[in-house]
């Protein structure tokens, strides 16, 4: 079960998850987490919860997406670089989803930026099938995942191993040592779907038209919602299982 505040002395949580925005949850990263017995908890920054000090009490890190930039000057974003860089050194993986995989190549020295063409909806990504990519996605080449993003991972930091691309964003996933940078949106969600659409905010509709290859308007969506959902909850299962394998031990 997830808790808002720091475990109470002598308590200890596994995972830390931190959140940067209010409807950037953790979605299907918190069934999972809950499915599988791990106490987890969950820090978010538009709610003003300030993000603990250390990660240093834990087995593993979380980082959660949102629509801001990577590149936006927010204390939190650079709090979260830092606390990155901690579970490395401490041998905790981070697995960074969107912004967070943006942050995790950006605390290591890597670049983010606008990219020509924004993928938003149901689309698939291509993997190499390196035993590295088929440990952390399986063994579909080319699996079909949810991504809304205008930005992506322009230089990979030294030692990153891109895993996965797609015709409009050549790193789509990587591994840097023990941890794994996602573009795409594996913890989605049926509701989180809705609550983005809700409230999509205004490059959306625009690029609806203007790039129609890898922007699917809200009809669409929801009819490729109902086709890749649930292998996307397997997919889910996969890289969250193999993420686990290397949560600190002791």
């Amino acid at each position: 079960m997830a808790t808002l505040t720091p475990p109470a002395a002598g308590e200890t949580a596994d995972v830390l998850v931190l959140q940067h925005t209010l409807e950037d949850t953790p979605g299907y990263l918190a069934t999972w987490l809950d499915a599988v017995g791990a106490r987890w908890d969950v820090f978010c920054a538009e709610a003003g919860q300030a993000y603990p000090a250390s990660v240093a009490g834990y087995r593993a890190l979380a980082v959660l997406g949102g629509e801001w930039s990577a590149n936006d000057d927010r204390p939190s974003l650079r709090h979260a670089e830092a606390l990155m860089h901690e579970a490395d050194a401490l041998g905790i993986p981070v697995i960074g989803h969107c912004l967070g995989g943006q942050l995790l190549a950006r605390a290591f020295g890597g670049r983010v930026a606008r990219l020509p063409q924004p993928e938003v909806g149901w689309l698939p990504i291509e993997h190499d099938g390196s035993a590295s990519a088929r440990a952390w996605l399986g063994d579909d080449p080319r699996p079909v995942v949810y991504q809304w993003h205008y930005d992506g991972v322009v230089v990979l930091p030294a030692g990153a191993v891109v895993l996965a691309s797609s015709s409009a964003c050549a790193v789509q996933a990587y591994a840097l040592g023990p941890h794994l940078g996602m573009q795409f949106h594996v913890e989605i969600t049926p509701l989180k779907i809705e609550t983005w659409l809700a409230d999509p905010g205004t490059v959306y509709p625009d690029a609806i038209g203007r790039h129609p290859d890898t922007v699917q308007d809200p009809e669409a969506m929801r009819a490729a919602t109902q086709r890749h959902q649930a292998a996307s909850y397997r997919l889910a299962d996969r890289i969250y299982a193999e993420w686990r394998r290397r949560w600190r031990t002791g």
